[in-house]
């Protein structure tokens, strides 16, 4: 969820916004093959502001830090999605992806994900549930390693 953000003069708080991919480290590069879920009651305007965002086409935090990674997307729909980041952690996007996460991993030390760039510490949890369906992005995990945390995304524009 955006809590706050724009792009421009136009306003993207609150809208919601969901990013599913896979990669293989033994091709070459491991580039990344992705979909993106935009929040259905955003405005056209805003649905195309989001993506542009977070699959770096607006330049800024996504461009640096991941976007080059990403060879193929295989859509950007918009969707209805839920978002609950709370102690009971899940992601829901209407037919597409379900993740529900609620046991933390305790660790001693700060945790920080594999995506380049993140400046932020977060808790390691392990989801219950991992489920995608999304035109070429297919696959159900059960009790893998996840990782929550906030994002500070900010484009060049």
């Amino acid at each position: 969820m955006i809590a706050t953000g724009h792009l421009a003069s136009l306003d993207l708080s609150g809208r919601g916004v969901v990013m599913v991919g896979t990669y293989n480290d033994d091709e070459a590069g491991s580039p990344w093959t992705a979909a993106l879920f935009v929040d259905q009651l955003a405005t056209p305007a805003q649905q195309e502001a989001v993506a542009d965002i977070f699959l770096g086409r607006a330049g800024g935090t996504p461009a640096h830090n991941y976007a080059g990674a990403i060879a193929t997307v295989t859509g950007v729909s918009p969707a209805r999605i839920e978002l609950d980041h709370r102690r009971r952690r899940t992601i829901r996007v209407e037919g597409h992806v379900d993740v529900a996460a609620e046991q933390e991993v305790l660790s001693p030390k700060p945790v920080a994900c594999g995506i380049p760039g993140l400046d932020r510490p977060g808790q390691e949890v392990q989801p219950k549930t991992l489920h995608v369906d999304s035109s070429l992005l297919v696959w159900e995990w059960n009790n893998r390693c996840g990782f929550a945390t906030t994002f500070d995304y900010r484009s060049d524009g």
